[in-house]
């Protein structure tokens, strides 16, 4: 019994053990495929994005075309003809034309100051009175000494024609005609200076009423009525500033001095921009004035003056300014936007885009420059495309893509192009959770960036260059869509 009992407590040993190593035998199985399937996610091209070479391509900055090699999405812009304006930029500051400071001319009370403190007065317009009463006085006596002097020089005159009619009868002596002539020439002095004193009470008189010399913004007030002002005050009654027109003071280097000389001594006129301080605002736009007659030894620069209509008052004076004169423009020149544009160790370059979709660096002369322009003096030629955005990873001969451009990407089933020669798992595993291939064939980025799209059908991409107009910038990869016929 007892043999019986352990040979019964034995049995079941056996399939314990055959379930042990069929649960390792498992758990390898699991590993190896999880290893398989890490293998795979890893190194299939359609997950890593990868063309027809097997390296994986990562989704930023270009893609594979159809020969394995890397590309890049740029912007183009065609090389066109335009008027170049050459400025001189130059900081300024507005002064006016003139600024004066109204000081009475005559010492009195005043007794009415009919202005408003920063009021526009015209020439001629009221400011303040001084008490009139004195002066009406003194023009009247000035006036009552000359009807005086004025009838003693009358009865001279008969007496001097009396002495010369008795002189012609040999019944005077000459001595007393002479001495008549001299008191009459002297009462013709007495009465012009009584004379001039009666002008000089009539020109104190209206002293009397202080009007503006020019027109203007009139400043603050310095008296007030019952004040006793004189002509020998400093500070006045207030100031006036001529606003328009107005001049703006701004310094130009001196290299330019010859050029603006030239130009002036042609008869022209250089027509003057008055920008804000951000330099986006157009305040007014005058001529070109003069020029000092020196230079500036510790800046380099020359002191010029511009005047302006002012017509809006949108200058005031003392106002910080930027001034842009322009020189002279450059007709039918050769034009590219500054993005176009690259410096090297060897002088400027741009790369033209040539219809194979590569690029050729080919070295410019730089001419006269605006904003978003910029003229080439030789180099190139009308109705070549420059690469404008995206040509900082570029080399000479790079393979490069264009905005709405379908790449000739490999194609389903062909030779190699799919993971294991078959092609029938391009495009089944992407790791970044975008849907599989369309009806056409051509697969979509999933990540919601402007990508090229692949197509499959081995044709070459659309033009896909956006049009540039000089002056208004170049075009961007990520603004303009192309839709133009195929290369």
């Amino acid at each position: 019994m007892e043999q019986e009992r352990l040979t019964a407590g034995t049995a079941p040993a056996a399939p314990k053990k055959k379930r042990r190593w069929l649960g390792t035998v498992i758990a390898i199985l699991l590993v190896a495929g999880l290893g398989a399937l890490a293998w795979h996610l890893t190194h299939n091209p359609a997950g890593g994005r990868a063309g027809a070479g097997g390296r994986p391509g990562g989704p930023g900055g270009g893609r594979r075309g159809g020969g394995g090699q890397n590309t890049t999405t740029v912007g183009v812009a065609t090389v066109a003809r335009a008027d170049i304006p050459e400025y001189v930029d130059a900081l300024g500051t507005v002064t006016p034309s003139a600024t004066i400071t109204v000081v009475p001319q005559v010492t009195g009370v005043l007794t009415q100051v009919p202005f408003q403190e920063g009021q526009m007065v015209k020439t001629g317009q009221l400011l303040a009175i001084i008490d009139p009463r004195p002066f009406q006085l003194a023009l009247m006596q000035a006036q009552g000494t000359l009807q005086r002097d004025q009838a003693s020089l009358e009865a001279a005159d008969v007496t001097l024609k009396r002495y010369q009619t008795l002189l012609q009868q040999d019944s005077i002596a000459r001595q007393d005609v002479d001495t008549q002539a001299a008191t009459y020439k002297q009462l013709q002095g007495t009465v012009l200076g009584d004379q001039a004193s009666v002008g000089t009470a009539r020109l104190n008189l209206e002293w009397t009423r202080i009007t503006a010399p020019v027109s203007g913004r009139v400043g603050l007030r310095a008296v007030d009525v019952g004040n006793l002002v004189s002509s020998g005050t400093t500070t006045g009654i207030t100031t006036i500033t001529e606003l328009a027109p107005i001049d703006v003071e701004f310094a130009i280097p001196q290299d330019r001095i010859p050029q603006i000389q030239g130009r002036l001594a042609a008869g022209a006129k250089l027509v003057v921009t008055a920008l804000d301080r951000t330099r986006t605002t157009t305040l007014d736009t005058g001529i070109f004035l003069s020029l000092n007659n020196q230079s500036d030894t510790q800046t380099g620069t020359v002191r010029a003056k511009a005047r302006f209509v002012n017509a809006s008052n949108t200058l005031f004076p003392s106002q910080f300014v930027n001034a842009r004169v322009l020189v002279d423009t450059q007709k039918n020149a050769i034009v590219v936007p500054v993005t176009a544009l690259r410096h090297g160790p060897n002088g400027d370059f741009v790369y033209v885009l040539n219809d194979d979709r590569t690029v050729t660096q080919r070295t410019v002369v730089q001419g006269t420059a605006t904003a978003d322009s910029v003229a080439i003096a030789s180099g190139l030629q009308v109705g070549e495309r420059v690469i404008t955005e995206g040509g900082d990873q570029l080399k000479d001969g790079a393979k490069v893509s264009l905005p709405g451009d379908a790449a000739s990407g490999p194609h389903r089933g062909a030779s190699g192009a799919g993971f294991g020669g078959s092609g029938a798992r391009g495009g089944h595993h992407r790791r970044d959770g975008a849907s599989g291939s369309d009806s056409d064939g051509a697969s979509a980025p999933a990540d919601g960036a402007s990508h090229p799209h692949f197509a499959h059908d081995g044709a070459s991409a659309p033009a896909g260059a956006a049009s540039w107009v000089p002056g208004e910038g170049a075009s961007h990869p990520h603004h303009h869509r192309a839709s133009e016929a195929q290369s």
